[in-house]
C-alpha cells in the first residue's frame, strides 16, 4: 500500500504540475486542498481524470470526492478497494 502512496504522490506531482514539490514534502494525512497542500477545483478535476485513466475508477459524485481527495492516504484506501485497473 505505501508503494500506491508514493504513487499517488509523483502521479500528483506530475499531473499538476508541481515541480517545487518533492515526494516527502507530501504527508500522507496532509490535507490536499485548503491548507494543507493548496489545491484548488481544478485540481480536483485533474485528480478525477486521473483516478479514472489510472485506476479505472468514475467518480460521479462530489462530495464523494471530497471525501476521497481529503489526503493521500483516503485516496490509497479507496483505489485499493475500487480499482479496477
Amino acid at each position: 500500500m505505501s508503494d500506491l502512496r508514493t504513487e499517488l504522490k509523483q502521479s500528483i506531482i506530475e499531473q499538476l504540475n508541481l515541480e517545487e514539490l518533492e515526494l516527502a514534502d507530501i504527508d500522507n494525512d496532509e490535507p490536499l486542498f485548503g491548507d494543507g497542500l493548496g489545491l484548488d477545483s481544478i485540481d480536483a478535476l485533474e485528480l478525477i481524470v486521473m483516478l479514472e485513466k489510472d485506476y479505472g475508477i468514475k467518480l460521479t459524485d462530489p462530495e464523494q470526492g471530497k471525501e476521497i481527495f481529503a489526503s493521500i492516504d483516503k485516496m490509497a484506501e479507496y483505489i485499493e478497494a475500487n480499482r479496477t485497473k
